[in-house]
């Protein structure tokens, strides 16, 4: 007999397939799952694989480069393993929380405080640049060329550095001076000695400057004179000075015999129109008080004595003679003057006040006599 096959039934197979696509379905998320936590596991391998590797790594801390051995593969993880502390001012090649792999090269530049006095104001700031140039730059202070930097520009910085920055003015102006004349005094022999004459008036002159004048933070600190223009030159006063000896008139005295006070004399010779004036031996009359070693003293060397001593110009009556003022008498000539000149006498007194009451007298007549006094017969 032949086999007869047996068909499945249809609704079976329906149900297998169902069901497979049913675990399919109900298990999807569990196999995503497994897949991530798979992926995951491989990465943290890779990560504990590659982190427990040595790596060489170059630290560069403000210029000094230093090649360090390192497991760690966190910048912050191998500045802390070195010791070394990011500030807030500090400059860092690359974040501190980014990866490090062999080979790297991290630079790190460590910021100083310096004092800044700019412009009337003074501050602390914090810069990592190297010469006092780049940190005025930084800190965007213009320095014009006429300014003053100290230090100077090229200068290093260091910690807690001052940095001045001086504002230099230099500002010109034009003044007017006036400038004296000058007194000229010229001999004239035709003119009477002691006598002066006005021979030219003098005028000032005027002179035009230019000032510079230096401001350091608008305070003036020099001014020198740059330019000088005379616009009217000074104009010298011209005075002439007498040096004519006045003449003394002299009478021949003829040895004509003179009966004076009671005393009979011969003269030598008569002064006529002499003028006398009066003086003491303090300081108004001779410059000398009495502590002086020579008050008191004549040119002669003799002690001055009221009713005896008189000043006279040599010139005219010797020194050490005697003569016989008209409504005076007798005095002998003792000392000397700057002011006693030709037909002038001056008659000491002891009292300055009487001095200064006699006055000046002209017109009188005067008997020269001799080195001797004539005595009463």
């Amino acid at each position: 007999m032949g086999m007869i096959q047996v068909k499945e039934p249809h609704g079976k197979r329906s149900s297998i397939m169902s069901f497979a696509l049913r675990w399919k379905h109900e298990n999807l998320r569990l196999i995503v799952l497994s897949a991530i936590i798979s992926i995951a596991m491989t990465f943290m391998f890779l990560v504990l694989l590659y982190g427990t590797a040595d790596k060489s790594v170059s630290v560069v801390v403000n210029g000094q480069e230093t090649v360090v051995k390192t497991k760690q593969w966190v910048l912050q993880r191998l500045l802390d393993e070195q010791a070394i502390t990011i500030g807030p001012y500090d400059e860092v090649s690359k974040p501190l929380n980014g990866s490090i792999k062999d080979g790297d090269r991290i630079e790190i530049n460590f910021a100083v405080p310096i004092v800044v006095i700019a412009d009337g104001n003074t501050s602390t700031v914090y810069t990592t640049e190297k010469t006092v140039k780049a940190a005025i730059d930084e800190l965007n202070i213009a320095v014009r060329d006429q300014d003053r930097v100290s230090p100077s520009l090229g200068t290093p910085l260091t910690s807690a550095m001052t940095v001045t920055v001086t504002r230099v003015d230099t500002k010109v102006s034009e003044t007017e001076r006036v400038t004296p004349f000058s007194v000229v005094k010229k001999q004239d022999p035709k003119l009477e000695e002691g006598k002066e004459k006005l021979v030219q008036t003098g005028k000032q002159g005027l002179v035009v400057e230019q000032v510079e004048k230096k401001y350091e933070n608008g305070v003036l600190v020099s001014q020198k004179i740059v330019n000088k223009v005379v616009q009217t030159a000074a104009v010298n006063q011209v005075v002439a000075v007498g040096t004519k000896k006045p003449e003394v008139q002299t009478l021949s005295a003829n040895n004509a015999s003179y009966t004076k006070s009671g005393v009979t004399f011969k003269a030598k010779k008569v002064l006529n129109n002499v003028t006398l004036t009066a003086y003491t031996a303090d300081v108004e009359s001779t410059g000398k008080d009495e502590s002086h070693p020579q008050f008191g003293i004549t040119a002669s060397g003799t002690k001055v004595q009221e009713g005896r001593t008189i000043a006279v110009d040599p010139d005219v009556i010797p020194i050490g003679w005697w003569v016989y003022i008209e409504g005076i008498g007798f005095r002998r000539a003792e000392d000397t003057g700057s002011a006693v000149k030709g037909n002038k006498i001056d008659v000491y007194f002891d009292s300055a006040k009487i001095a200064n009451k006699f006055g000046r007298k002209k017109g009188y007549t005067v008997y020269v006599l001799g080195p001797n006094k004539p005595s009463a017969s």
